[in-house]
């Protein structure tokens, strides 16, 4: 382009006034229409290019997605894990809390049974062996087969009271 200006500028120098206009008014022309047709042909190009580069945008915003939540997923499950333990701990922890103040709860009201007279497990076992052993002995006496209904009898009216002094005593043994 530049070459054709310094062309008609020699051209103008050399010919007369009007066809040197309409010398320059052509190559304004030409030029103008060329810088047209290579607008024309870059936007044609980045017309081509742009589906392209919007196909790629949107791949890599998928992977950057998937990574992404990825992390996350990653994340939640160390927060969850720790958390679980956490929560493990706690209730490890009120657990021990919760069976002191079950064994004191049964030490209380066993003192305040026998404040009232109320025999325990151990009063009755300790009867039912006594019993047990003067049947033997009556038996023995009179000939006959000992009877074993005392303990049974005992056993069924006083059964609840039973396991649960088991479990106090089994507690305090393993306490001490």
């Amino acid at each position: 382009m530049v070459k054709k200006l310094k062309q008609m500028a020699q051209k103008k120098a050399t010919s007369s006034g009007s066809l040197l206009d309409n010398a320059l008014a052509g190559s304004v022309k030409d030029s103008a229409q060329q810088i047209w047709l290579a607008g024309m042909g870059a936007f044609s190009k980045a017309q081509e290019e742009g589906g392209k580069v919007f196909e790629a945008l949107v791949n890599e915003g998928l992977s950057l997605q998937r990574k992404t939540q990825a992390v996350a997923e990653e994340k939640l499950g160390a927060v969850t894990s720790k958390m679980s333990g956490m929560a493990g701990e706690v209730q490890a922890k009120a657990g021990q809390h919760w069976d002191k103040l079950e064994t004191i709860f049964e030490e209380r009201t066993a003192k305040a049974l026998n404040k009232l007279g109320v025999p325990s497990a151990k009063d009755v076992e300790a009867l039912i062996k006594r019993i047990d052993e003067l049947s033997a002995q009556v038996a023995k006496l009179s000939g006959t087969a000992p009877a074993k209904k005392a303990r049974a009898t005992a056993t069924k009216s006083n059964g609840a009271a039973k396991p649960a002094a088991k479990r106090a005593a089994a507690r305090k043994s393993a306490a001490a």
